[in-house]
């Protein structure tokens, strides 16, 4: 298992979003790792890019190679968010966005219009992509990989309560719960089971995060295929605030995420799929 961790690129503006196509039936995906945006996007957006940063989730490319395929996007979510279905994937509104304040003025259309030419693009590959994966295997999942702030009291602030922010917050509220039960529950098991550094993480189901417009867009469109597992790991491996990695506790997580591969792949197995 590699335990480098640095961060995919991020800055090539061109790119928006690179797909690594691989063999089997597990896909980790990081949509918000990215955070550049357009030169014309740029300069009109009122929100500063530390505080940018501080609501991506970076470091997440890295935890993609657990995944038979990597896909990983560069753009930042306030130019254009992935995670969130057509109508809502530029933020128009603070209420779309934590409250917070992303435009000094309103982006005209056909600015807007160039940002979601990338989310058609995306989703139209990942189409095709879960589309050869539905035919070869049968089933596959995917590891929807996302990172949370829980000190937004400010950088001298108390952590938020931890009984209402687990460690890791895996969201299902889009899928299919009954019939992908025994591959969820054996997740949830294996990650709380996994020694991170000597102690074992709280992992629960649905308590912050219930899966964003990506797995409910792959749950509506491959309904008897794909399991879509929103994994929302809290912002202990770094200062959320500075932006600083804790190097040792950042290296764990792609090695806690491995260890939930082999009872993953098996209940998949189980349940139909062709591996």
């Amino acid at each position: 298992m590699p335990t480098d961790h640095q961060r995919e690129p991020t800055h090539d503006v061109d790119q928006p979003f690179v797909v690594h196509v691989g063999s089997g039936p597990v896909v980790a995906l990081a949509l918000h790792d990215g955070y550049t945006v357009r030169a014309e996007v740029a300069e009109l957006l009122a929100i500063d890019a530390e505080e940018r940063r501080r609501e991506e989730d970076p470091y997440t490319a890295a935890w993609t190679v657990v995944g038979d395929h990597r896909v990983v996007a560069h753009r930042s979510r306030f130019e254009v968010d992935l995670n969130r279905p057509p109508e809502g994937a530029v933020y128009r509104t603070p209420e779309q966005s934590w409250g917070l304040e992303v435009w000094r003025r309103a982006p005209p259309a056909e600015v807007v219009e160039r940002s979601m030419a990338v989310h058609r693009r995306f989703y139209a590959r990942m189409g095709d992509l879960l589309a050869r994966l539905a035919e070869e295997h049968g089933r596959f999942v995917v590891y929807d990989l996302h990172s949370y702030n829980h000190r937004r009291g400010g950088p001298d602030a108390p952590p938020d309560d931890p009984e209402e922010n687990p460690q890791v917050n895996l969201g299902t509220g889009s899928l299919d719960r009954a019939r992908w039960a025994p591959l969820v529950d054996r997740f949830l098991a294996d990650l709380a089971a996994h020694d991170f550094r000597g102690r074992r993480l709280d992992v629960r189901e649905n308590v912050r995060f219930r899966g964003g417009g990506f797995a409910q867009w792959a749950h509506a469109t491959f309904p008897a295929s794909a399991c879509v597992l929103a994994i929302e790991w809290k912002k202990t491996f770094m200062d959320e605030w500075a932006g600083e990695p804790d190097e040792a506790e950042l290296a764990e997580v792609p090695r806690a995420l491995a260890a939930t591969l082999p009872g993953v792949r098996e209940e998949l197995a189980r349940l139909g799929g062709r591996g």
